[in-house]
């Protein structure tokens, strides 16, 4: 299912030891799409927002981690769509051109073609779709309208430190490697990401899922019951279908 027509594919690399939380990638990236603010309270932690949102394609998760070497590490992690190449949303969404991919690689999103099914966000193994008060789902699209004109996306232009860095994907994936860091998460995962993570520990320190999957209900309907689609009724019975195996039965809020 991996994609095959990406020309010039283009990758943010991820350096967590070189983000100093300071934030400025999310209010990049809140100006550039124009995204309203969100209301939140202090929940114990410096992170704000405390998770992706309609509005909050970008957030940078604060977590402490154990140290021999000083009383608190602190790892700043980006949290983004992942783009990837074999991409659960894109292989699950019933709607032709609501979740479709870019020359340079990127998976974008089109409003007025969703149907606010919300399969997509049982086939992301990264938790990365949010649905809005429109009922219309949003993320991340890897600034596609600037990097289609030349412009590197809103949170790497304004990244201090290059924990940020945008460019061809695989020459950033040489350069992190040339640095000496251990593990290149995502150069091999789903096909490979579009957006990579140098590391120098294990995934899991970092909060990353270790060999994510595409769950095997989106490879069912990508290889079953997605053909339907092409014979009308066929396509409603089997959305219908892995709908009810992903999300489960309709239940009413209101007991009787």
């Amino acid at each position: 299912m991996a994609n095959d027509n990406t020309t010039n594919r283009k990758s943010i690399l991820v350096t967590p030891e070189l983000c100093i939380g300071c934030r400025a990638c999310q209010v990049a990236c809140k100006s550039w799409n124009q995204l309203p603010a969100i209301k939140t309270k202090n929940n114990g932690t410096y992170q704000n927002p405390p998770d992706l949102a309609a509005a909050a394609f970008n957030i940078i998760r604060y977590s402490e981690v154990p140290s021999q070497e000083n009383p608190v590490r602190w790892l700043f992690v980006s949290q983004r769509c992942m783009h990837c190449d074999d991409a659960g949303c894109m292989n699950i969404c019933p709607t032709p051109g609501a979740i479709y991919r870019t020359a340079e690689g990127a998976v974008a999103t089109d409003a007025s073609k969703c149907i606010g099914c919300k399969l997509c966000v049982q086939a992301c193994p990264f938790n990365v779709p949010r649905y809005g008060e429109d009922g219309k789902m949003s993320k991340c699209h890897l600034c596609f309208d600037r990097i289609a004109n030349g412009m590197s996306p809103a949170c790497t232009k304004t990244c201090p430190t290059g924990a940020l860095q945008f460019g061809d994907r695989a020459e950033l994936i040489a350069a992190a490697k040339k640095d000496g860091y251990g593990t290149i998460y995502g150069e091999q995962d789903l096909g490979g990401l579009g957006s990579v993570y140098a590391f120098k520990d294990e995934p899991k320190l970092y909060g990353m899922k270790e060999n994510p999957q595409i769950p095997a209900s989106v490879v069912f309907w990508h290889t079953y019951l997605k053909p339907l689609s092409a014979i009308g009724l066929g396509g409603v019975v089997a959305a219908a279908a892995i709908h009810y195996l992903a999300i489960g039965p309709h239940k009413d809020d209101k007991e009787v």
